[in-house]
């Protein structure tokens, strides 16, 4: 059964690497420029480097049909540089997850596929798909809706350690971002781990440097460029989180509970 995910950041890969385990064909859509900064556990790292690996599971980026089922026959993950999500048509997939995480739906339609799944606030079960999978940290994170919304977006980062806003690095101006630090990195509390047109972004917090954007991409102000996690396990860094499981077990359980 083909799945096509929309998006390859943390959370869609969580789900892509669990329903790959369950024995699903995955293939997943990107941008050409991928903004994900938890890239040690996102398959949307296979943009930049043709392969990448989250964990056991390993995905390689293609462009046609003939190199997608070269990539099943392997047990890879198929990515696809397809910010509109063309490959829908052309493949007809048994499922469709929206993963792209925009907070808002970008043109998820119920009449994707036979099945469609949305993750996260700006959809509606019935309306937009056949279920939305909370993605809100807490008492709900992972539940299946099949009527209504998931929880609007507060603006703030979940409680990771104690620790909420503080936690994120963003950028301070437009321009173009350059690490100074590495995923896995301990750094403390005003740490330069990066910088936009000469202009420091600086921890808050002390911690493991858990996600940041790779160098090279243009970025806004504001923008999210980095997680520091408080808990200071390196492990976090390279495996996929207990939010990502929660969800893609939500998914899971929504593929199975609407295919024929």
């Amino acid at each position: 059964m083909l799945v096509v995910i929309k998006g390859a950041g943390d959370l869609a890969s969580g789900t892509a690497l669990r329903l790959r385990h369950a024995g699903f064909d995955i293939a997943v859509t990107e941008i050409p420029r991928p903004l994900a900064v938890r890239r040690t556990v996102c398959f949307s790292q296979a943009v930049y480097e043709g392969t990448a690996r989250v964990e056991d599971v390993e995905a390689a980026l293609v462009k046609d049909e003939e190199e997608m089922r070269d990539c099943f026959s392997r047990g890879r993950i198929a990515v696809f540089v397809d910010p509109g999500a063309a490959i829908m048509k052309r493949f007809s997939p048994a499922v469709v997850v929206d993963a792209i995480m925009a907070k808002k739906n970008t043109g998820a339609s119920i009449h994707d596929a036979p099945v469609v799944i949305a993750l996260g606030p700006g959809f509606t079960a019935g309306i937009d798909c056949h279920a939305v999978i909370e993605t809100m940290r807490g008492h709900t994170l992972g539940r299946v809706i099949t009527q209504g919304s998931a929880l609007p977006n507060t603006g703030i980062p979940g409680d990771i350690g104690g620790h909420t806003v503080e936690r994120l690095l963003r950028s301070p101006a437009e321009g173009i971002f350059e690490g100074r630090a590495n995923i896995g990195d301990s750094v403390k509390k005003g740490d330069a781990v990066a910088v936009v047109n000469g202009l420091p972004i600086r921890a808050e917090i002390d911690g493991i440097l858990r996600g940041l954007l790779p160098s090279g991409i243009p970025v806004s102000k504001g923008m999210k460029a980095g997680d520091i996690d408080p808990r200071c396990e390196v492990s976090h860094c390279f495996t996929v989180s207990d939010k990502a499981l929660a969800v893609a077990g939500g998914v899971l359980e929504a593929v199975l509970r609407f295919s024929p």
